[in-house]
């Protein structure tokens, strides 16, 4: 089983170390192992949780979903239902916010060609 130290799952995730320490202490993240020294070891498992997260996060989810959904996880596959649910709702305001950026960058483009024609 593969470990990790804090560094590299900062360089392999994006993450900050100071996000990572407080996604551990919300509940977000699993706690994390420790070796004989103190110092914290990931395992794969944590890194491909915080994939997770690192999508729901930078689509807008707000944290108090993420905790939902981490708690639905954990739960087990009982809970699958649950979890399509928050992640249909989730996806439905992504693709609300697609829309409104392609409106936007469509306004963008308008005033892009009136520059260039008074040019």
């Amino acid at each position: 089983m593969s470990v990790y130290t804090p560094a590299e799952v900062v360089e392999e995730t994006g993450f900050s170390l100071d996000t990572l320490r407080y996604y551990e202490k919300i509940g977000l993240l699993r706690r994390i192992g420790r070796n004989a020294a103190g110092q914290r070891r990931f395992s794969q498992e944590d890194v491909g949780w915080l994939g997770t997260v690192r999508c729901l996060r930078d689509t807008g989810m707000p944290i108090a979903q993420m905790l939902r959904f981490a708690e639905l996880v954990r739960a087990g596959d009982h809970t699958i239902p649950d979890r399509i649910k928050l992640l249909e709702e989730h996806d439905h305001q992504v693709q609300a916010q697609i829309e409104k950026l392609a409106e936007r960058q469509k306004y963008i483009h308008d005033k892009i060609s009136h520059y260039r024609a008074v040019l």
